[in-house]
Protein backbone atom coordinates (compact mmCIF):
# COMPACT_ATOMS: atom_id res chain seq x y z
CA UNK A 1 0.00 0.00 0.00
CA UNK A 2 1.13 3.33 -0.81
CA UNK A 3 2.17 5.64 2.37
CA UNK A 4 -0.38 8.83 2.17
CA UNK A 5 -0.39 12.08 4.53
CA UNK A 6 -4.14 12.12 5.11
CA UNK A 7 -4.98 9.64 7.73
CA UNK A 8 -9.13 10.32 5.96
CA UNK A 9 -7.47 9.07 2.62
CA UNK A 10 -6.14 5.92 3.76
CA UNK A 11 -9.73 5.57 5.31
CA UNK A 12 -11.87 6.60 2.21
CA UNK A 13 -9.25 3.89 0.31
CA UNK A 14 -9.97 1.25 2.41
CA UNK A 15 -13.80 2.05 2.18
CA UNK A 16 -13.62 1.69 -1.81
CA UNK A 17 -11.75 -1.84 -1.21
CA UNK A 18 -14.71 -2.71 0.91
CA UNK A 19 -17.28 -1.77 -1.31
CA UNK A 20 -18.70 0.74 1.33
CA UNK A 21 -20.08 4.32 1.40
CA UNK A 22 -19.16 7.05 3.65
CA UNK A 23 -22.83 7.23 4.46
CA UNK A 24 -22.00 3.56 5.74
CA UNK A 25 -19.53 3.62 7.79
CA UNK A 26 -20.92 7.00 9.32
CA UNK A 27 -23.74 4.73 10.59
CA UNK A 28 -21.87 2.41 12.08
CA UNK A 29 -19.68 4.86 13.94
CA UNK A 30 -22.97 6.95 15.22
CA UNK A 31 -21.96 10.06 13.08
CA UNK A 32 -23.08 12.56 10.58
CA UNK A 33 -22.56 11.79 7.08
CA UNK A 34 -21.38 15.47 6.60
CA UNK A 35 -19.24 15.79 9.68
CA UNK A 36 -17.77 12.68 8.95
CA UNK A 37 -16.91 13.47 5.42
CA UNK A 38 -15.28 17.13 6.62
CA UNK A 39 -13.08 14.95 8.76
CA UNK A 40 -11.89 12.68 6.20
CA UNK A 41 -11.20 15.63 4.11
CA UNK A 42 -9.63 17.43 6.62
CA UNK A 43 -6.06 17.47 8.67
CA UNK A 44 -6.89 15.50 12.18
CA UNK A 45 -9.33 13.41 13.74
CA UNK A 46 -9.92 12.31 16.97
CA UNK A 47 -8.68 8.96 18.45
CA UNK A 48 -11.78 7.35 19.77
CA UNK A 49 -13.37 8.05 16.15
CA UNK A 50 -10.69 6.41 14.93
CA UNK A 51 -10.51 3.44 17.20
CA UNK A 52 -14.36 2.82 15.94
CA UNK A 53 -13.41 3.37 12.34
CA UNK A 54 -10.83 1.10 12.81
CA UNK A 55 -12.35 -1.43 14.75
CA UNK A 56 -15.42 -1.04 11.88
CA UNK A 57 -13.00 -1.88 9.46
CA UNK A 58 -11.20 -4.16 10.86
CA UNK A 59 -7.98 -2.11 10.26
CA UNK A 60 -5.55 -0.69 11.94
CA UNK A 61 -5.03 2.71 11.10
CA UNK A 62 -2.99 3.72 14.03
CA UNK A 63 -0.16 2.01 12.38
CA UNK A 64 0.11 4.49 9.96
CA UNK A 65 0.28 7.61 12.20
CA UNK A 66 2.54 5.54 14.56
CA UNK A 67 4.94 5.28 11.28
CA UNK A 68 4.43 8.66 10.43
CA UNK A 69 5.83 9.55 13.60
CA UNK A 70 8.28 7.65 14.04
CA UNK A 71 9.86 8.81 10.43
CA UNK A 72 9.13 12.76 12.08
CA UNK A 73 11.33 11.37 14.83
CA UNK A 74 13.95 10.43 12.88
CA UNK A 75 14.85 13.34 11.01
Amino acid sequence: MVEKDNIGELIKQKLKENGQSISWLAKQVNCDRCNLSKILNGDDINSKLLENISRVLKHNFFVYLHNKVKESIKK
